[in-house]
C-alpha cells in the first residue's frame, strides 16, 4: 500500500471516498463494472463457460441463425474474436455450422440441442450472479436499475 493510500483509509480500516467522487455517475459505474466484470466471470468459469459463450448462444436463441459478421453485430464481439468463440462452441456442440446457400462463402451457425440446454443452464447460473450483484436492492429497483441503464446504453448507442 503506498502513503496516499494509507492516508485515505479512516481508522477502522475502511476506505473513504470523498462525496464529490461518490456522485460521479461515470466512476461508480467503472467501479461498479470491474465488480461486476470479476464476479460474472468467475461464476462462468466455474460453468465452464465464458460470457462470450452465453451472448452467441442467447443471440442465436433469440434472434436464429446468422453469419458470423451477423453474430458480431449482435453481440458486439468483434469480428476477428468470433471465429474463436464459435470454434469453441462448436467444439462443445453448443453450435452447427453450415454453408450458405446463398453464398458459399459463409456460414450459418445455428445453435444446437445441446446449445439450448447449455444456454438454460447458464441462464440460471447468471440469474444467481445476478441476484449477488444486485442483493441490496429490492426487485423493483432491479427493474428500474436496468431499464436506466438500457435507456443510457440506447441514447450514446445512437442510431443504429
Amino acid at each position: 500500500m503506498i502513503r496516499a493510500d494509507a492516508a485515505d483509509l479512516p481508522e477502522a480500516g475502511a476506505p473513504r471516498t470523498p462525496d464529490r467522487l461518490r456522485r460521479r455517475a461515470s466512476r461508480l459505474l467503472s467501479q461498479l463494472t470491474v465488480r461486476s466484470d470479476r464476479l460474472i466471470n468467475d461464476g462462468l468459469a466455474q460453468a465452464d463457460a465464458r460470457k462470450w459463450h452465453y451472448a452467441v448462444l442467447a443471440s442465436l436463441q433469440d434472434f436464429g441463425p446468422g453469419s458470423q459478421a451477423a453474430l458480431s453485430g449482435r453481440t458486439g464481439i468483434y469480428r476477428s474474436d468470433m471465429v474463436g468463440v464459435l470454434n469453441e462452441l462448436a467444439a462443445r456442440d453448443l453450435v452447427e455450422r453450415a454453408p450458405d446457400p446463398g453464398d458459399q462463402r459463409r456460414n450459418i451457425i445455428t445453435i444446437s440441442a445441446k446449445g439450448r440446454r447449455q444456454l438454460r443452464r447458464l441462464d440460471k447460473v447468471l440469474d444467481a450472479l445476478h441476484d449477488e450483484l444486485l442483493a441490496p436492492l429490492n426487485p423493483a429497483e432491479r427493474d428500474q436499475f436496468v431499464e436506466l441503464l438500457n435507456r443510457l446504453l440506447d441514447y450514446h448507442a445512437g442510431p443504429s
